[in-house]
C-alpha cells in the first residue's frame, strides 16, 4: 500500500496537475485582493474566476504526457480531447450556467422587496469562465507541464 502512494506522489503527471490547479486557485485569490482590497480565502477552492483552474490543470496533465508519452502517442491524445472538453465546458455549459444563476438571484432579489419570501439561498454565479480566463488557465497549465516534464 505505501508504494503505492509512493508511486502516486511521485508521479509526474499528478504533481503538475496539482501544482497547476494550485497556483490557479493562489492566483484567484492575488488578484481578488488586488481588485476588491479584500482577502477572499474561499476563491482559493471556489470555481470561476480568472485564471481556470480546471484548464490550468488539464493542460499540465496533457503538457506532461505529450513530454514522457510522446505528443503522437495514444495517452497524448487522449489527455489533449479531456482538455478540450473540459476547456469547453468551463467557457460554455458552466458559464451559461452562471448567468442564469445571475438572473434567477435577480428575479428573486426582485420579488423579495415586493414583499414575497424564499427560503432558498442565493444560486452560486460564479461557475464558469470567460474564453480569456480559460485561454489564462490553459497556458499556465502548459507552462507549469512544461517545466514538470
Amino acid at each position: 500500500m505505501l508504494n503505492i502512494l509512493l508511486d502516486v506522489i511521485n508521479n509526474r503527471v499528478i504533481q503538475a496537475a496539482v501544482l497547476a490547479w494550485a497556483i490557479a486557485q493562489g492566483l484567484k485569490v492575488i488578484l481578488t485582493l488586488c481588485i476588491s482590497g479584500r482577502f477572499d480565502h474561499t476563491r482559493m477552492f471556489g470555481s470561476g474566476g480568472m485564471p481556470s483552474s480546471h484548464s490550468a490543470m488539464a493542460c499540465a496533465m496533457m503538457t506532461v504526457i505529450g513530454f514522457r508519452e510522446g505528443f503522437s502517442s495514444s495517452m497524448f491524445a487522449l489527455a489533449f480531447c479531456f482538455a478540450g472538453v473540459v476547456m469547453y465546458d468551463a467557457s460554455g455549459v458552466r458559464r451559461s450556467a452562471g448567468r442564469n444563476a445571475a438572473m434567477i438571484n435577480h428575479i428573486m432579489d426582485s420579488l423579495t422587496t415586493s414583499g414575497f419570501s424564499f427560503d432558498e439561498e442565493h444560486l452560486k454565479e460564479l461557475v464558469g469562465h470567460t474564453p480569456i480566463q480559460v485561454m489564462a488557465g490553459a497556458l499556465l497549465g502548459i507552462f507549469i507541464g512544461a517545466l514538470i516534464a
